[in-house]
């Protein structure tokens, strides 16, 4: 397990991107299974780094037996840590990170509201595909992406298992290397050093979320 962690680690090093936070003109907090991402967005409006929040998710994998979609259920978390109602928009259908960006900016759009900076929060293993998806989808906005404070050995909880983890984590290295190709993201260098090591946790069987051609692992 120690050499599974070693390489894990130096993979969740790398998809951290550990950018300095700065105020904006909107929290932009990105739907999943894990309720942290919602309080760390809240933390974040109550220390007043922004003057909105808005909430983006539908349902995934992992969310499909909420009786509320991630945005609705992260916005209940943030209106109990004390933000407003007012201060919060809901965006309730987006399925993946492009339609994340793609339909917030409609939402505000359609509000009438024109942000020019965004403080994107998302988890820890994520902020790099996700900052390259929305620099992809919105080149023209300043965005910060930024995270919980939760280290790779405290990360799994009850909720998802270090496997899990994982397995995701490699699945959303695997697309900062294919998804330029379809126009998803911007590309991005992805070290050799941490290559090789997706490379052996494949081999050790972390492949449950890995994009695949039929059976086949798609290479990178």
């Amino acid at each position: 397990m120690k050499q599974i962690d070693a390489l894990a680690r130096i993979i969740w090093d790398y998809m951290k991107l550990n950018q300095p936070l700065t105020p904006a003109e909107c929290i932009l907090v990105f739907g999943s299974h894990d309720p942290r991402v919602a309080t760390y967005g809240a933390e974040l409006f109550l220390r007043r780094l922004a003057p909105l929040i808005l909430f983006s998710g539908k349902r995934g994998g992992l969310t499909q037996k909420w009786t509320k979609t991630e945005a609705e259920k992260f916005a209940q978390i943030a209106i109990r840590a004390g933000v407003p109602r007012s201060r919060i928009l809901i965006e309730k259908e987006a399925t993946n990170t492009g339609e994340n960006v793609l339909f917030s900016k409609r939402l505000l759009e359609k509000r009438g509201l024109d942000a020019g900076s965004f403080l994107v929060v998302q988890k820890p293993y994520m902020e790099r595909r996700t900052w390259a998806t929305f620099k992809k989808v919105w080149p023209r906005k300043k965005i910060i992406v930024t995270s919980p404070p939760i280290s790779f050995e405290d990360y799994p909880n009850r909720s998802i298992s270090k496997r899990d983890v994982i397995a995701i984590m490699l699945s959303d290295l695997q697309k900062i290397a294919l998804y330029p190709q379809k126009g998803f993201q911007i590309p991005q260098r992805i070290p050799k050093k941490v290559l090789d090591c997706y490379r052996q946790l494949v081999k050790l069987g972390y492949t449950e979320q890995v994009v695949r051609e039929g059976s086949r692992i798609v290479p990178i």
